[in-house]
């Protein structure tokens, strides 16, 4: 057995290590999901999601354990490609991110969402997906698209998108490939958002 402290302290519990990370940056802890189980019995395969705060990562292991040891991993991977400067403005998009809430939302002279509030969603050739991050741009959110590997009961791509308004909001998209699922996620969050800032 290799003597544990020769090794280095990432390898050694990388989900340690994401959250002292977070803490350090003041972020809200990961939050870890298993999203899905598959594979024979002798070879079962484990899929974890890991979220913090606007960010997500996949990870898969022979066990629930190493699914997640596998998401952080790539997290501390990804942020150790972002150089400090990058960082600052990490922090501040996540501080901005909590601003959105129902209760801006409603109240917002933005120009988008007073459009979105007007339109009818249901025009043929709308961008759905252009229309939705012009939104999060103006309120301040951010979107995150995740393909769901599995076809739905019908043989359709699916997504779901995330939106870091405050609560969290996840749509579901489907349809026949995956920028359609894409699109169909971001159409099912227009219309949520729609309802939401027309309410009073």
């Amino acid at each position: 057995m290799p003597d544990p402290s020769k090794q280095p302290k990432n390898q050694l519990n990388p989900i340690g290590s994401l959250q002292e990370l977070a803490i350090h940056h003041g972020w809200r802890l990961p939050e870890y999901t298993l999203s899905q189980e598959g594979g024979p019995a002798h070879k079962r395969e484990y899929t974890t999601i890991c979220r913090l705060e606007s960010f997500m990562e996949t990870g898969k292991g022979a066990s629930k354990k190493q699914a997640k040891r596998n998401a952080a991993e790539k997290f501390l991977a990804k942020f150790s490609n972002i150089s400090p400067e990058n960082h600052i403005s990490l922090t501040n998009m996540v501080g901005h991110s909590l601003g959105c809430t129902w209760h801006s939302l409603r109240n917002s002279p933005g120009e988008k969402i007073n459009l979105l509030k007007r339109s009818l969603l249901s025009l043929p050739n709308t961008d759905y997906i252009q229309l939705l991050s012009e939104i999060a741009k103006e309120q301040g959110f951010t979107i995150t698209y995740l393909d769901i590997e599995e076809l739905s009961a019908n043989g359709q791509y699916q997504c779901l998108a995330e939106l870091s308004t405050s609560p969290i909001t996840v749509c579901h998209g489907s349809g026949i490939s995956c920028s359609n699922a894409q699109s169909d996620a971001a159409h099912n969050a227009l219309q949520y958002l729609k309802i939401i800032a027309e309410r009073k």
